[in-house]
């Protein structure tokens, strides 16, 4: 099973690149996406970190990578979690992240959809386009059934995000996360196959 997903996401087993959408790409990380990655996280640093749990110290060292890294593929094999880097087709340039995570199975077929953008190409559209392809690409090949999101309140950006792509306002959950060291509300939001935006 691993295998096949992997091949399907990019995982470099297979041969498969990726799930492509328009001039970019969503494929798993790799060691050497280190330097891209660190230098786009450094720089969006003061742009990322107010709507993101608080960083490890070592976050943006090679050994913090390698952690992250060892922990993105353990969930891949256990069917928990998916995480990708957005790049350029042409290349490798890191241009962001999403990720499916917390993956529930039986009666649940769900995950909570998770993602970041370098502070250069925000509201350029591309997490627009990245987040129906990765949805799109969960339904029809990790079969979930519902996936999740949420966002701060005071976040539009994002919100803007989740309802170009079909999610619905379901509820605002109190505390629900620590964010940037504070427990924060949040607005939760779910997405059905038949909620999602037809591909432009």
């Amino acid at each position: 099973m691993l295998g096949r997903l992997f091949s399907l996401f990019g995982g470099g087993v297979g041969g498969q690149p990726g799930i492509d959408f328009g001039p970019y790409r969503l494929r798993m990380p790799r060691l050497t996406d280190f330097p891209e990655w660190a230098s786009l996280r450094a720089a969006s640093r003061g742009f990322l970190q107010p709507y993101e749990p608080t960083w490890p110290e070592d976050d943006l060292t090679p050994q913090g990578f390698q952690r992250r890294l060892r922990s993105v593929y353990d969930e891949a094999r256990f069917d928990q979690g998916y995480a990708f880097f957005i790049v350029e087709r042409g290349g490798d340039k890191v241009l962001g992240g999403a990720s499916l995570s917390h993956v529930r199975r039986r009666a649940a077929q769900s995950a909570m959809l998770g993602y970041w953008m370098g502070q250069r190409h925000a509201g350029s559209g591309i997490m627009s386009a990245a987040v129906p392809a990765l949805c799109r690409h969960a339904f029809a090949h990790l079969q979930l059934e519902r996936i999740e999101a949420a966002c701060l309140p005071d976040n539009a950006a994002s919100i803007r995000v989740l309802e170009k792509c079909g999610f619905r306002l379901e509820g605002h959950a109190r505390d629900y996360l620590s964010i940037n060291g504070m427990r924060r509300d949040h607005r939760l939001f779910a997405l059905l196959p038949s909620d999602l935006s037809p591909p432009r």
